[in-house]
């Protein structure tokens, strides 16, 4: 997999390309780990081209999502494919995280 960053004004773009697995998940949590992703409003996530997430990549957003939260940054998903997002819904997870259908409504969320 792989991770690319795109810093704006007031948001971190993370764009995802490939299968977020065990393997892969450190890659996005060194990403997410650091400092300066505090600085910006918001952190978007751009699955676009994330073709599968295991429980170990859910598990990088889950244990992030608080230390956002508690720096008022806000952790949006969008351009998220279907398989994926029923990953996120079965385990109830669209209700814990925001998810978009599209890169405008993120960046206005």
């Amino acid at each position: 997999m792989k991770v690319t960053a795109l810093p704006t004004d007031d948001s971190l773009t993370l764009a995802l390309d490939g299968e977020l697995d065990a393997s892969s998940a450190v890659l996005l949590d060194t990403e997410l780990t650091k400092p300066e992703v505090l600085n910006f409003r918001k952190v978007l996530i751009d699955c676009v081209k994330l073709t599968y997430i295991s429980s170990a990549g859910l598990g990088v957003f889950i244990s992030h999502l608080q230390r956002l939260q508690d720096a008022n940054v806000k952790l949006i998903f969008f351009n998220m494919q279907e398989k994926v997002f029923n990953v996120f819904e079965i385990l109830g997870l669209d209700g814990l995280m925001t998810i978009v259908p599209t890169q405008a409504e993120a960046v206005a969320a």
